[in-house]
C-alpha cells in the first residue's frame, strides 16, 4: 500500500474490513477440479488474509462464510462446508490463539448440528481475552434476519416495560444486531465479479466504501487487498454531509 496516499488523506480510516469470499466453485472449474477444491483454496485464502490484515495493524476482518441462502445447495456441498468448518477449527484454533486473534461468530447458532455449535463456542471461548485482531465469521447469517432478530429483541423489552418506543432509535437497533460490541466496516471487498452485497451486513453498511474486484477469491492475494485499500484511500467519505 502506497503509505504516502494513506498519509495524505487521514479522514479514511481503515479499522474493520468485510469481505464477500466469492469464486471458490468457479475458480475449482476453471481448473477442471472438483467444488471441494475451490472451497479448501478459499479456506488458504482466508488464512492468508487474517496474517496479512493482522501485519497491516486492521483491527476487526468480517468474513461471509456461510449464507443462510447457502442451505439450498446441493446437500452434498453443504455436509462439506460444515465439515470443512470444523476440519479448520480442529487445526487451527490453537495458532489463531497463540496469534492472538480473537474469533466471534454472527449468525443463527441455533439451527446448527450440536458439534459445531460447540466448536464455535469453544473457540470464542479460547479466544476472547485477544485483542491483536477480531475475525469475525459471518456463518449461517443474513442481514435481513439479523434485522428481524433485533426488532423482536425491541419488542419483547417493550412488553416487558424495560424501554418505551420512544426510546427506539438508531443506536438501539445496532446494539441489539449480531455485531452490536464492533463498529461497521470501513471498507467491504468483494471477490468474483459480482456487484451486490446479496443480504450481507445490511445494516451495518450504510456508509462503508465498497469495492468488488473481478479477482475470484482463491486468488486473493495481498497484492489484491493492497489495491482495494489504495482505492480507498483515495475516497472521500462525506458520510451524506
Amino acid at each position: 500500500m502506497n503509505e504516502d496516499l494513506e498519509s495524505a488523506n487521514k479522514e479514511n480510516t481503515l479499522n474493520h474490513l468485510a469481505v464477500i469470499m466469492d469464486g471458490n466453485r468457479r475458480w475449482a472449474g476453471s481448473k477442471k477440479l472438483p467444488t471441494f477444491a475451490g472451497h479448501r483454496a478459499g479456506v488458504e485464502s482466508l488464512k492468508s488474509l487474517v496474517k496479512t490484515c493482522s501485519n497491516k495493524k486492521i483491527k476487526i476482518l468480517t468474513a461471509y462464510a456461510f449464507s443462510t441462502e447457502n442451505w439450498f445447495r446441493k446437500k452434498n456441498e453443504v455436509d462439506f462446508l460444515l465439515q470443512l468448518f470444523i476440519e479448520v477449527l480442529d487445526k487451527e484454533l490453537h495458532e489463531m490463539n497463540e496469534q492472538g486473534i480473537r474469533l466471534k461468530f454472527i449468525g443463527d447458532q441455533e439451527t446448527l448440528n450440536p458439534k459445531l455449535r460447540f466448536k464455535i463456542h469453544e473457540s470464542e471461548k479460547l479466544t476472547q481475552g485477544n485483542n491483536k485482531i477480531t475475525v469475525q465469521m459471518a456463518f449461517n447469517y443474513g442481514g435481513r434476519a439479523e434485522i428481524t432478530n433485533s426488532v423482536k429483541k425491541i419488542v419483547d423489552l417493550c412488553k416487558s416495560n424495560s424501554i418505551s418506543s420512544d426510546e427506539i432509535n438508531e443506536d438501539l437497533v445496532s446494539k441489539h444486531l449480531y455485531t452490536g460490541d464492533l463498529p461497521d466496516p470501513d471498507l467491504l471487498i468483494r471477490t468474483g465479479g459480482e456487484q451486490r452485497i446479496s443480504n450481507y451486513l445490511l445494516w451495518q453498511l450504510a456508509y462503508t466504501e465498497l469495492y468488488f474486484t473481478k479477482t475470484l477469491w482463491p486468488d486473493f492475494a495481498e497484492k489484491n487487498l493492497d489495491e482495494a485499500i489504495s482505492e480507498f484511500y483515495k475516497r472521500k467519505r462525506r458520510f451524506g454531509k
